[in-house]
């Protein structure tokens, strides 16, 4: 996979190398790649890398996610969710758009709607988008 950012600055924010780990509550504006161990929550409007060596525990609220390594608990992108080969999903996903390469492991749940209903819906209205039907009775 080339990961290519179609945000206008493109600018890294952020890295966290092997042998590092974070526990807590994770913030950045544009992009951020984790090669470490990420324990909690991380949040953005931009782009989240998952490279090889990185694992995440908690949840991730993004825009767009590739993951390369593992991921563990909940994803919720706006834009793209893309496991690449080789990259492993432990998780229920909330995504306008899920991507899985040949070798890619996903173990999970997966809720799609279009981009616009995640940007401005509210999180449990996203499942309020499929109404039951009743079953009409034979006879």
């Amino acid at each position: 996979m080339i990961f290519k950012s179609d945000s206008a600055k493109g600018d890294l924010n952020g890295f966290l190398d092997a042998g590092s780990h974070i526990q807590g509550e994770l913030h950045f504006d544009d992009t951020f790649r984790v090669d470490g161990k990420v324990t909690g929550r991380v949040v953005s409007k931009g782009d989240l890398v998952v490279g090889e060596r990185g694992e995440i525990t908690g949840e991730i609220e993004v825009g767009r996610v590739f993951v390369s390594g593992k991921v563990e608990g909940k994803i919720r992108t706006t834009r793209r969710t893309e496991l690449t080969a080789g990259g492993r999903i432990l998780a229920d996903i909330e995504t306008p758009s899920l991507v899985i390469e040949d070798g890619g492991f996903f173990k999970g749940r997966c809720i799609m709607a279009p981009a616009a209903a995640h940007a401005e819906a509210p999180r449990e209205s996203v499942r309020a988008m499929v109404t039951p039907m009743p079953i009409p009775k034979e006879g």
